[in-house]
């Protein structure tokens, strides 16, 4: 992970849309970069949308690419402008403590939008892995766009999440009516006990009448020919894929 080409390149799209508020945006950034200052943050994060507002970023091709070669499998296609300019200050303040200490407190006192931003910039945050608590919070939320700001677009489970987190955070977007096809490793993150839990959704699925989603499969592909996989798929019949 390139850090200072993701700060640059996350300025460089935050700053192009800002509009009549880029002195605001250009002085609080510099201001983040010389404070320590915890409350100097809080204050920026909540006026961020106020300023700068919540219009979608659409990237150009051309940030798409800076995008990706900042960090492989990252995108901000899904971003809002404000969500992009939280991020950056997160990424360019430098508190006193620990940021997952931060971090654990940003949350706990965050909105569901604030805590939508926090969480789609997982991957780009000092010492990752520290986070794993508070990302195992925001897999138990009820509320799917904070599941979905883990699990979509992200390249975080990918890379940091074990088998088991990982497995239960496929299962768990199957119930809650996520899409699968948006999780970033679906393919290359598959395992065969992950292609058993799956086979055995499916299998209740079909015996209760209910739709079976074909994004379901994938990660089931690469282990249909393993016995037991391939036993369970032959009692689902005409239900499962000839893959």
């Amino acid at each position: 992970m390139k850090t200072e080409k993701i700060e640059e390149v996350l300025y460089r799209i935050v700053s192009v849309r800002v509009g009549t508020e880029a002195g605001w945006f250009n002085n609080q950034c510099a201001e983040l970069k010389s404070s320590d200052v915890e409350s100097d943050l809080h204050l920026y994060l909540g006026f961020v949308p106020r300023k700068l507002g919540k219009a979608d970023l659409d990237p150009t091709p051309d940030e798409a690419a800076a995008v990706k070669d900042a960090y492989d499998g990252w995108s901000v296609d899904n971003w809002s402008i404000d969500v992009a300019a939280r991020i950056y200050g997160l990424l360019v303040f430098k508190p006193q403590r620990p940021f997952a200490d931060m971090f654990k407190d940003l949350r706990r006192t965050s909105d569901a939008a604030e805590m939508i931003a926090l969480y789609c910039g997982l991957a780009l945050y000092p010492k990752p892995q520290s986070l794993a608590f508070e990302v195992g919070e925001g897999l138990r939320s009820n509320l799917r766009p904070v599941f979905e700001a883990i699990c979509h677009h992200n390249p975080y489970p990918r890379d940091h999440f074990d088998e088991h987190r990982w497995n239960h955070m496929i299962l768990k977007a199957l119930f809650v009516g996520s899409e699968l096809s948006p999780i970033l490793g679906l393919r290359e993150r598959a395992n065969r006990e992950l292609a058993r839990i799956l086979v055995d959704y499916a299998a209740e699925r079909h015996a209760a009448g209910r739709p079976i989603t074909e994004e379901l499969w994938i990660p089931i592909e690469p282990f249909h020919t393993d016995p037991e996989i391939a036993a369970l798929l032959d009692r689902l019949g005409d239900a499962a894929p000839s893959f």
